[in-house]
Order: structure tokens, then sequence, then C-alpha cells
């Protein structure tokens, strides 16, 4: 019998564009490209299931470990997608937000990043979370070290609580993960929204991510809506 669960904010790992790229005879870049195309059909079918936060991994603070070529290239996909989606999404009254530091990406990056920041900033119905040189660890040790420096400014130690511990991550004011999905098969988070996850149902398809159609994100959402979700507690 269908639980009915509330999916507010869902989170992907964008996995299996390379293997995707490989299988097909292609550059490891062409998978990154198919990939980017793929985000705005998800987010199409988010809409339209009337989710109202999409957290995407775009770039982990260890994918700088990749050749520089391919870091460079994609860079450039995430630039040409916001110059081509914004528009639509500034329509759908979708506010883009980021996850990560983005101080270390390309200049160019940053500057449209920022600008899609600024012109989405009021925008009310829907939050497009891009995670960009993000790692949870990071986010986490970021999160201390910014109630730290209030604690040194005067503010009580036993102040902080994990409700308001929110507040000093790249996603304060978002609601915590309800599902997870990760593309291609592999069964782990990858140092993605630990904090965040907490309570997360979690599915692993094993289609790769461009190949990540919106009927078989809607089975991922029935599968959801048929978990038993209990928060640590029992149902009577």
């Amino acid at each position: 019998m269908a639980k009915n669960n509330k999916l507010t904010h869902v989170a992907f790992i964008m996995d299996g564009n390379g293997r995707w790229a490989k299988a097909r005879g292609l550059p490891r870049t062409a998978g990154h490209k198919a990939g980017c195309d793929r985000i705005i059909d998800i987010y199409e079918e988010c809409l339209a299931q009337d989710i109202k936060v999409m957290s995407l991994y775009a770039f982990s603070t260890e994918n700088w470990n990749r050749p520089k070529a391919e870091i460079s290239q994609l860079f450039k996909y995430l630039d040409a997608f916001f110059k081509k989606e914004i528009n639509r999404l500034i329509k759908d009254g979708s506010r883009v937000i980021v996850s990560g530091d983005i101080s270390r990406l390309p200049p160019k990056t940053q500057k449209t990043i920022n600008e899609a920041i600024d012109r989405t900033k009021d925008c009310p119905n829907f939050t497009f979370n891009i995670c960009l040189n993000y790692g949870g660890r990071a986010e986490i040790i970021r999160a201390a070290k910014l109630f730290a420096l209030e604690v040194n400014n005067g503010k009580d130690i036993d102040s902080l609580t994990e409700d308001n511990f929110n507040d000093y991550l790249y996603t304060k004011g978002l609601p915590p993960v309800d599902l997870l999905i990760r593309t291609s098969g592999e069964q782990r988070t990858s140092n993605y929204l630990p904090y965040q996850l907490v309570y997360a149902e979690m599915l692993f398809p094993k289609t790769p991510w461009p190949d990540f159609t919106k009927e078989e994100f809607r089975k991922c959402i029935d599968e959801f809506q048929n978990r038993d979700r209990r928060f640590g507690g029992i149902k009577e």
C-alpha cells in the first residue's frame, strides 16, 4: 500500500557520464555534455511533481584530480547551460543557489554563476541548488569555523543545536534531503551532503545519468513514496 511520502527535496549524484561516452566510443567530455543536456529534463519533472528543491552534485572537491582539459570543458558546459536556461529558470520562478566554494573556479564560470544567483534571488517557486567545488566534510568544517568565530565574538557556545547548525551550512534555509538518487549503479554517497542526508531514502539505478529519463525518475519517485519512513520511531 502506498505511503504517499511527501517529496520536497531530491538530490542527485549525476554519475556515469564518462562510462556512457566510453561505451559509445566518444571522449569523456561528450558524456559531460550529454549529462548537462539531461539536467533540464529532470528539472522539468521536478516541477511537474511539485518538488521544491533539486540539488545536483556537479563538481566535487575531489574532481580536481581529473585531467585539466576535462575539467576545463566541464566548466564550459556549465557556462553554456546557465546562459541557455537562465530565462527559463526565471520564468518558472526558480532560484539558483550554489553549495560549495566557487572561488577556485575559472573567473568566467564564477561570473556566470553569480549572475544566475543574482538574477533569480527573488524567485519563490523552486530552488535549483548546484553543488560546485563541494565536499561534505569541508562544508561541516566550514560551518564549525563560522560558529567558532561567533563564539569568539561573544555568542553562547551552548546555543548551537542540531536545528540551527543548518544555518552555518551552504544549504541554509533548505529542507533536509528526502531522496538521494545516484545514477549508474555505484552505491555510495561520495562526500555529498552528509548532514542533509541523514534520513534520506537512497536509490541507485544502474542507468547512467545521460540516459536517466523522466520515466525512470518517476519510477524512483514511486518507490520513494512506498518506502516506510519512520525517522527512528515506530508506527502503530
